[in-house]
This record gives structure tokens, C-alpha cells and sequence, in this order.
């Protein structure tokens, strides 16, 4: 079978049988397959989509392109359970909920990835931290979810290699919204990791990949059904991405919220509804609660005690980041050079913001990819950033811009302007946790 013949198939929206996939996921691990010709694959899916049958097939295959883990003879202290979120603009949740999991008796082998469009990526944010190993070896992940509780890494050569490929390659092709490909490239990574139990955050608004709430359900049914074709149990909420989630937006500055909010400095209201939310959907899934009333309680008593904070901690060292890091984060995390309020310029109330414009903002300032192996610039982005009905006063400062020269910061200031909208009244309440889906 010739490449060609494969993206012509799909482009001419024909139906893939399971053979056509694995010659596809057969070539993502080849780099004799030129990007381009993935790419234009990704394309006419993007254009054509496809069935429950393919996207159940290419889930597998990428699953099995490399190591399948498995946590049976490593006698954990509980369920192997993670969270995936389609990612969003200032989404930190992963660094929160990971050693709260851990706090309650989860195990959390969570694989992260990069930035995708206008999202930030965990595994960037996580880069800021000196020292730490995003891709251990598999003896060394398989230590830390044990000892630990949870460990946060990349995907290392080994673990769904194909995905890896195929994420990279549509981050910078404009070919990210596709339910199909999104549903594969999440539950690929998760039934590598061995998961028995996996709950979805699924974004919904303008600064998400899902705008509406209808492609939001339909996305979570798609991974819903698909895991449950695979042994995985999932759980989905659909979340608010409407605006920035948290105050921060931007790789260093994210973990600066993150140690902030499990030292229990600071927690934002709607972030917090967030983490505590799948966090209880976790122990719900995997068994450990079977009342959400009782399960919160836990999750609010892992953050107040520091067990949560304790947890993180043990994380970083674990995998090489500094012992101290948490009492002394601001020491270690990159800093820019220049910080630009952004004012507001009349009084009133802050109604709404252009989501995907703020994340592009950060691309702008260098905290996101255009090219697919470019570095990024860890200490830019945004802080101080107000929420959505917000009491305005006319030179109050809707959010901090953090760039390495006044140039780029004043550029960046005035998309920051133009994506915050001002009203005269206070704007009507929005829900965060929008639904809640299971099988």
C-alpha cells in the first residue's frame, strides 16, 4: 500500500478498515514518512472525520505502537486512575489534582503533553521546574507512582510512540479539532499507562478546542464509548472555557499558582471548583468513594492538612527537581525582564473575554509554539489576570503582561485590550462544571 493512496481514501471520504490504520500508525513510528504526508492525513480527517469503528481502530493501534504498562506485579497501595484535559488557557489543574489523587489513595501515572494551538501544555509548564526529568525511564516512573503516589511526565520513546509523533505534527497544522484524532491521541496514552480508570475534562468555550456545548458531549460519548471498548472506565465533566482558568496564564507563572494554591496561599474560586470536582469524579471511578459528599470532604482535607503540598514535593524530588522548591519557588522559577499592566480604560463591569485571543497572546510573547521544535520562552505570559464579572474602575489593571522587552509587551497590551470586553452591568452568573457524563 503507498501513503499516497491511504490520505487519498480518506480525503475522498471513504471508511479506513483496520488494516488501512495500522499502515497509517505503522508510519508515524517511520521518519521515512515525511511530515507532510501525515499531515495531509490529519487533514481529510479534519475534513472528513471518521467512524466509531476507525477511531476505536487507531486508539489501539497507536496504544500498542510501544510499550503496554502494566501495574499488577508492582502491588500499588491503590487504583491506577488519571485525568486528561483537552486543554485550555491558563489550565493548571493537572499540577493540583495529581498529588491531591495521590493524598486520598489514587495512584496517578499521568503522560502529559505539550502545548496544542493556543493551549498551554503541562509538560511545558512543568519544564520551568529545574532540574526535573519530564522523561524518565520506565523503572524509575514506575518507582515514583509507587513510592509517590504520582508522577507527572512526558511521553518517553517507549509509550505510544505513534501518538507522540502524530500530537506534535498537529500542533502547528491547524488539525487539533478533530474528534476523532483527539479521542485517539488521549485514550492511546492512557491504555499504554495501564490505566483502570481515567476521568476527562472536557473544555468547553471559546478558549477550548470544543466551542460549543453539543461538540463537548458528542466528544465525551466519542472517548466515553471508545475506552469502554478498550476495559477503560471514564468519567467526563464538561468545564467552563470561557476565560483564563485561575489568575495566571503562561508556563512559570501557572506554577507559581499551582505551589501557591496547595501551600493554601491562595486558591481562585473557579480553578478550585475545578480540581476539587475531578478529583471526587476520580475516587468516584476507581471506586475509593461512593459518595460524592464524602469524597469532597477528603479532597478538602488532602489540601487544608499539606498532604496534597507533601505529595508535590515528594514528586519533584523524586524526579529531580530542588528539595526546596516549594518553600522557595520564586527563587527557582525563570522571572522576565519586564512586567505591563494592562488598564482598563472606563469604569464598568469585565463581561467577557476572547479566550483564544489571550492564549495566542502567549504564543505572541513566546510561551507557545509556531514551529514545531521551537523552544519556548518559560517565564512570559500573563498574572493578576481578573475574572469575568470583575467590578471595574478606570485604571485598574486587568492583568499583568510578563515579556522580555517593553516592545513585545506593549503589542501584546493592546491584543490583551481588545480580547477583554466591558460592560455597564454585571454580567448574568456562569456555571463552571457544566455536565457530567458517564458510561
Amino acid at each position: 500500500m503507498l501513503f499516497t493512496e491511504l490520505i487519498r481514501k480518506k480525503r475522498d471520504a471513504k471508511e479506513l478498515n483496520e488494516a488501512d490504520i495500522q499502515f497509517f500508525v505503522d508510519g508515524l513510528v517511520n521518519p521515512d514518512v515525511p511530515a507532510e504526508q501525515i499531515s495531509s492525513f490529519a487533514m481529510a480527517v479534519v475534513l472528513n472525520s471518521m467512524t466509531f469503528a476507525e477511531t476505536a481502530f487507531l486508539t489501539r493501534a497507536m496504544a500498542r505502537s510501544g510499550e503496554m504498562l502494566n501495574w499488577e506485579d508492582q502491588q500499588l497501595p491503590g487504583p491506577v486512575v488519571d485525568k486528561h484535559s483537552t486543554g485550555g488557557v491558563g489550565d493548571k489543574v493537572s499540577f493540583l489534582l495529581a498529588p491531591i489523587a495521590a493524598a486520598v489513595g489514587c495512584c496517578v501515572p499521568m503522560i502529559s503533553g505539550r502545548g496544542l494551538g493556543h493551549s498551554g501544555g503541562t509538560l511545558d509548564k512543568i519544564s520551568a521546574i529545574p532540574g526535573y526529568e519530564m522523561f524518565p525511564d520506565l523503572p524509575l516512573f514506575r518507582k515514583v507512582v509507587k513510592e509517590v503516589g504520582c508522577a507527572i511526565i512526558g511521553q518517553t520513546s517507549s509509550l505510544a510512540p505513534a501518538d507522540r509523533r502524530f500530537y506534535a505534527i498537529r500542533d502547528i497544522t491547524a488539525t487539533v479539532e478533530s474528534i476523532p484524532l483527539i479521542t485517539a491521541s488521549i485514550l492511546s496514552k492512557k491504555i499504554a499507562a495501564g490505566n483502570d480508570a481515567l476521568v476527562m475534562d472536557i473544555k468547553c468555550g471559546n478558549g477550548a478546542f470544543m466551542g460549543s456545548l453539543k461538540d463537548a458531549q458528542k466528544l465525551s460519548r466519542s472517548i466515553i464509548a471508545t475506552g469502554a471498548q478498550s476495559g477503560l472506565k471514564v468519567h467526563a465533566l464538561i468545564t467552563d472555557m470561557n476565560e483564563v482558568l485561575g489568575n495566571t496564564a503562561g508556563n512559570a507563572l501557572e506554577i507559581q499558582e499551582s505551589v501557591d494554591f496547595l501551600s493554601n496561599t491562595h486558591r481562585d474560586v473557579r480553578l478550585d471548583e475545578v480540581v476539587v470536582a475531578l478529583v471526587v469524579e476520580m475516587l468516584l471511578a476507581c471506586g475509593l468513594s461512593f459518595d460524592a459528599i464524602e469524597a469532597r470532604q477528603k479532597v478538602e482535607a488532602a489540601i487544608v492538612s499539606g498532604a496534597a503540598h507533601e505529595k508535590f514535593a515528594q514528586m519533584l524530588v523524586a524526579l529531580g527537581g530542588p528539595a526546596d522548591f516549594m518553600e522557595r519557588s520564586a527563587s527557582y522559577l525563570p522571572k522576565a525582564n519586564v512586567s505591563l499592566p494592562v488598564p482598563c480604560d472606563r469604569d464598568g463591569w469585565l463581561s467577557g473575554v476572547d479566550t483564544r485571543a489571550v492564549g495566542n497572546a502567549i504564543i505572541e510573547l513566546g510561551g507557545g509554539r509556531k514551529q514545531l521544535n521551537e523552544s519556548l520562552d518559560l517565564s512570559v505570559g500573563l498574572s493578576g489576570v481578573l475574572p469575568i464579572g470583575s467590578p471595574l474602575t478606570k485604571g485598574q489593571a486587568l492583568c499583568v503582561i510578563h515579556a522580555q522587552n517593553t516592545a513585545t509587551a506593549e503589542s501584546v497590551r493592546t491584543n490583551i485590550r481588545r480580547a477583554i470586553s466591558i460592560g455597564d452591568k454585571a454580567p448574568a452568573n456562569r456555571a463552571t462544571i457544566l455536565e457530567r457524563l458517564t458510561e
